[in-house]
């Protein structure tokens, strides 16, 4: 058996259309024909109801399409397993990594990090918070880099560090050192306050913040790069950990306002880990060493 009829027959499966089975394949249509017919023959059963241009699978096609889907994944993981193997890497590190870390923390730690362990190979998936723990659970990736900690009993849960938390309004035009600083009371009151673009901390703060001042608007964005924009072009103010914001506060596109009357709780960074192998551990005592 070819994987070629494989990948055809599955293509053809997917598609309903050895027409377009061809172009997706960029073989000649007789050629997606002679595939599928070999499979045939070798299974010793039909595959596909021909109906005009359309074909169908048959009950046997339906049912060992799920069969040549397994066969094809270890096919192209031998391959994959290969290629790593020529190109030097010797292990491989899967991370499931939140937005928000991928964003702040993670680049500048892995290119240090690529660059001292040239034989591991990394590969890197983009996962909210919110799903990162199912994903380790799953063992989808073999560590996960999330703004939530975990409790479920099969999963370890290492706090990484922890994040300032700073409340953030646009630059209001006037020279830094000679403008007063802003009025906690006033900023609060007379801005929309941009909640829960961070997972771990907005639910209890959003509460501290009404108690104290009830009369405060609030206006939820879901994504921290967003309220960064939002608040640059005066659409509101809001609570962010500092290591996404230290750069704009540096540059004085943003201003930090001294907070005196809420209490503002911190920001974490946790790892999560179902397994206590060599490679995880490696990475997360290379990635405790920096602080952001």
């Amino acid at each position: 058996m070819e994987f070629t009829w494989l990948q055809t027959f599955i293509t053809a499966a997917e598609c309903e259309n050895f027409r377009r089975t061809s172009e997706i394949l960029h073989v000649s249509q007789p050629s997606v024909s002679i595939h599928i017919k070999m499979l045939e023959s070798e299974l010793g059963m039909a595959l596909f109801l021909r109906d005009g241009r359309r074909v169908k699978l048959t009950a046997e096609g339906r049912r060992y399409l799920q069969h040549a889907r397994k066969l094809m994944e270890v096919y192209e993981s031998g391959l994959q397993d290969l290629n790593a193997f020529q190109q030097g890497y010797d292990t491989k590190l899967c991370i499931g990594i939140s937005p928000l870390i991928a964003d702040t923390i993670l680049p500048s730690v892995l290119k240090r990090y690529v660059k001292a362990n040239p034989d591991v190979e990394i590969s890197i998936k983009i996962i909210d918070s919110e799903d990162i723990e199912e994903a380790v659970l799953n063992e989808d990736v073999d560590l996960g880099l999330s703004c939530l900690g975990s409790t479920h009993s099969e999963i370890t849960s290492q706090m990484l560090y922890q994040d300032k938390i700073v409340l953030v309004a646009p630059h209001d035009g006037l020279d830094f050192e000679a403008a007063p600083p802003l009025d906690e009371k006033e900023v609060l009151l007379s801005n929309y306050l941009l909640t829960h673009n961070h997972p771990g901390y907005w639910d209890d703060l959003c509460k501290r913040v009404k108690s104290r001042y009830p009369g405060v608007r609030m206006m939820k964005v879901s994504q921290i790069h967003i309220t960064k924009r939002f608040i640059a072009e005066g659409l509101g103010i809001s609570f962010l950990p500092l290591s996404t914001v230290r750069r704009e506060l540096l540059e004085g596109r943003l201003l930090e306002v001294d907070c005196y009357s809420v209490d503002i709780p911190d920001a974490h960074t946790y790892a999560l880990t179902k397994y206590n192998h060599g490679k995880q551990k490696e990475f997360l005592t290379y990635l405790s060493g920096y602080r952001f």
